[in-house]
């Protein structure tokens, strides 16, 4: 949701004379926007900062542990145009973790939005900025590039130990044993044994594939006996 702060008229650009405006920010508005992660916090301090730089207007999210959307950040992003600015008090108001904060930046980036964050003084219309902002990129992308090496060698020495991966079996050795002893029974069913087993009937057709399609009768034949 948007602060209490005046609605921003929006005109139509002016064609100036003269050099261009750096495109990544510059000439705009400049759009705070401020989180609380609990519902206790107070976002005031958050609002009051972004007023003292300048916010003609300020989306805000107040979010609890059970609701991690973020509508007031969506709203925030829909609204802003190429050229304006956004700002936050501090990265961690923005981004989750860093590659999510990576990830909204590039997307401002890419429809000639900036970007200020104001505890940081990290202010990507700026070349100083943005050359912080690219070592975070990459830092980012280092970071992802270590967990898919530590998933994958991770998966190969599972693999190695023999480990099974996946879900685990939905009967276990012991009782697919228990189950073929029970289907020799006259007086018992695959729907009396997947009772007495705790798992269903298509399970007991799964592991006891000597019971074919479960077209039949459902019970194994009798061991026969000695003459």
């Amino acid at each position: 949701m948007s602060a209490s702060t005046p609605e921003l008229d929006r005109p139509a650009p002016l064609a100036l004379d003269g050099p261009a405006l750096d495109p990544i920010g510059g000439g705009g508005a400049l759009i705070g926007y401020a989180r609380v992660s609990t519902k206790g916090q107070l976002l005031d301090r958050q609002i009051h900062a972004l007023t003292d730089a300048g916010c003609q207007r300020i989306f805000t999210d107040k979010q609890s542990g059970r609701n991690a959307d973020r509508d007031g950040l969506r709203q925030c992003l829909d609204y802003m145009r190429p050229g304006d600015t956004l700002v936050v008090p501090s990265l961690d108001r923005l981004g989750r973790s860093l590659q999510d904060l990576v990830s909204i930046v590039a997307g401002l980036r890419r429809r000639e939005i900036g970007f200020r964050s104001l505890h940081e003084a990290l202010d990507t219309t700026t070349p100083g900025g943005r050359l912080v902002f690219h070592v975070f990129a990459a830092l980012a992308e280092f970071i992802r590039e270590l967990i898919v090496q530590g998933t994958t060698e991770g998966l190969a020495a599972a693999r190695a130990r023999g480990t099974r991966l996946g879900r685990p079996p939905a009967m276990t050795a012991e009782q697919i044993r228990q189950a073929r002893a029970l289907l020799t029974r006259p007086d018992e069913t695959v729907s009396s044994v997947a009772r007495l087993l705790g798992v269903s009937r298509s399970t007991i057709y799964k592991y006891v594939p000597e019971l074919g399609s479960g077209s039949g009768g459902g019970e194994l034949p009798a061991a026969p006996t000695a003459q």
